[in-house]
């Protein structure tokens, strides 16, 4: 089980950037993929998580309504959009998956270290 995720990268406040999580050895099927952020000198954070058993999706109060959780099914890729970038979104970024997608929220909101498999992260720096 590998995961990769890409995308990161250095953009201005209010700018875009997509990162994506491609996993290899296995098929995203039944399996809960998740989002986190890390800043410097802080707890990791949940950031978002779909489940691939019925396409439910969650999101951290901080990115709602800015960032976006999709999967490719063809590419066996999860991907995040993000939006309206802030100077306090610039973290090392991972993604995860779990078997278990149900427990997809707490995940996201309760439980930042629980998921199974990690992939390495993709630094985000948003600054001008």
């Amino acid at each position: 089980v590998q995961l990769q995720a890409t995308g990161g990268g250095l953009v201005q406040p209010g700018g875009s950037l997509r990162l994506s999580c491609a996993a290899s050895g296995f098929t995203l099927d039944g399996y809960a993929i998740g989002w986190f952020r890390q800043a410097p000198g802080k707890e990791r954070e949940g950031i978002s998580c779909i489940s691939t058993s019925d396409g439910s999706t969650y999101y951290a109060d901080s990115v709602k309504g800015r960032f976006t959780i999709s999967r490719d099914k063809t590419k066996n890729t999860v991907h995040l959009q993000m939006s309206s970038l802030k100077p306090e979104d610039s973290a090392v970024y991972y993604c995860a998956a779990d078997w278990v997608p149900e427990l997809c929220y707490e995940y996201v909101h309760e439980d930042a270290y629980g998921m199974d498999h990690w992939g390495k992260g993709t630094q985000v720096t948003v600054s001008s």
